[in-house]
């Protein structure tokens, strides 16, 4: 059986800086986005109708979706969009926590989009299927292609990033509090100050969400602090909207030895390694 696999890969922002609150309750952001080389994982095969299996440690958090799930929703949405008839059995292996700032579900629909992309054999590049499934969410569009890019207006303008080479490859670890922190109240804490624009500068560059993100989800801040206190930590940020933080680091054994040092402190935190991509 031909079997269509796609990793779904974890969204981090090395930068998040919100600019304008807008009437409709959106935000006008600038970020840079990246995406480490690991995630969820989706697999697609044939069948006559559509099915998603969800499998792995965070399974749980997605029992009471049903047919409301991302992953199925961006299956119709590629059926109606391309005229597919066919159907697929999908399987999800829930690889990262829910409502962690990492583009989850958006990553997730954009890999089964890829995936049936390649069972169906679609003429579709990302163009295609950006307009297939982007309405889906903001972050739809950008975990279509994920690789570093500057987004803007709610995320979805995306323009190539020139630091973009400079920076692939570097290790990364990613560690969650086990909190959920949900989109919409972190955005709502946002103080409304505009700290100013995205520059090429690393320097200035910051994530606005996080005194909202910390306010409501305290232990964020210890997070940070661990992560900080790490040998060879450097970029230590929360993605997105929280609760995940990160740090980036120059050698794989000293990012796996801190790793190892958090583990050890904080058995109940979720942790993943990677590489950017």
């Amino acid at each position: 059986m031909n079997v269509i696999g796609e990793t779904a890969f974890a969204k981090i922002n090395l930068a998040l800086h919100v600019r304008v609150r807008r009437a409709d309750g959106y935000h006008e952001i600038e970020s840079l986005f990246a995406f480490v080389d690991d995630g969820d994982r989706l697999s697609a095969g044939p069948a006559d109708s559509l099915s998603l299996e969800v499998t792995g440690p965070f399974a749980a958090s997605l029992a009471g979706e049903g047919d409301d799930n991302l992953v199925l929703r961006a299956a119709r949405a590629m059926q109606r969009h391309f005229g597919v008839r066919d159907g697929a059995a999908i399987r999800l292996d829930k690889r990262l926590p829910i409502a962690a700032g990492l583009g989850g579900g958006s990553a997730d629909a954009a890999a089964v989009a890829r995936a049936l992309a390649r069972l169906w054999r679609l003429d579709a590049g990302e163009d295609a299927l950006v307009a297939a499934i982007g309405g889906l969410g903001a972050d739809v569009p950008v975990c279509v292609s994920s690789r570093m890019v500057i987004g803007r207006g709610i995320g979805d303008d995306m323009t190539d990033w020139s630091g973009a080479a400079a920076w692939a490859g570097r290790p990364v670890l990613l560690v969650n509090p086990g909190d959920a922190c949900p989109t919409g109240p972190v955005y709502r804490a946002w103080d409304g100050v505009d700290r100013g624009a995205l520059t090429d500068d690393p320097a200035g560059w910051r994530n606005d969400l996080e005194p909202g993100a910390m306010a409501l989800v305290p232990s964020i801040a210890g997070v940070l602090a661990a992560l900080r206190e790490c040998a060879g930590a450097s970029w230590v940020r929360m993605s997105g909207s929280g609760a995940t933080c990160f740090a980036l680091f120059d050698d794989r054994e000293v990012r796996d030895a801190a790793e190892n040092r958090i583990r050890a402190a904080h058995p109940g935190w979720w942790t993943m390694t990677g590489a950017l991509r």
